[in-house]
């Protein structure tokens, strides 16, 4: 059974002849009722503390978890981000060749279609080319006959003088198709 201080106070022993003095046994139970109350009290505030230090000890255990469990979620969720920005590249540079081969083979068939149209106008250009030379060719048989007819017509001028006209008349169809060009 545990003793009180209450208990020690109110204690009372038996009296004998030649016993000990009652005043200095009552103040010496006194003193240790007194010491016993502090220990009590002081035993009480440290159970108090302990309590308190275990409520804390939890509430840290408690952080600590949730501390760890965030940690690696946030670890999980960086890997993800990294392996989904990988991929995001990844797909971004295969669209992005995708699109750089079809422009290249756009431009290839713009080119062809230009080599052809330049092909084709060189053929048009050659075409009307021949018939100009053809146009100018008859032109100027036909101005040559006429010469030669009015020249019968007019009466005979002197060799030297007609000989100037044909050389003046004369059409040479190469510098004619040059001023054309």
């Amino acid at each position: 059974m545990r003793l009180t201080p209450l208990q020690i106070k109110r204690q009372e022993f038996a009296k004998k002849l030649r016993g000990f003095d009652p005043v200095e046994v009552q103040e010496f139970l006194d003193k240790i009722a007194q010491e016993f109350e502090e220990v009590i009290a002081e035993n009480k505030e440290l159970k108090k503390q302990v309590e308190e230090s275990n409520a804390q000890l939890l509430e840290f255990h408690r952080i600590e978890k949730n501390l760890q469990e965030t940690l690696l979620k946030a670890q999980e969720n960086s890997s993800k981000a990294i392996e989904s920005t990988k991929k995001q590249s990844g797909l971004m540079m295969k669209e992005a060749e995708i699109k750089a081969q079809q422009m290249i083979e756009k431009a290839k068939e713009q080119a062809n279609e230009i080599r052809n149209s330049i092909i084709q106008l060189r053929s048009e250009r050659d075409l009307i080319i021949a018939r100009l030379k053809a146009i100018i060719t008859s032109q100027a048989n036909l101005l040559e006959l006429k010469i030669e007819n009015a020249d019968e017509e007019v009466p005979v001028q002197s060799e030297r003088k007609k000989q100037e006209q044909q050389r003046k008349q004369q059409i040479n169809i190469d510098q004619v198709m040059d001023k054309i060009l």
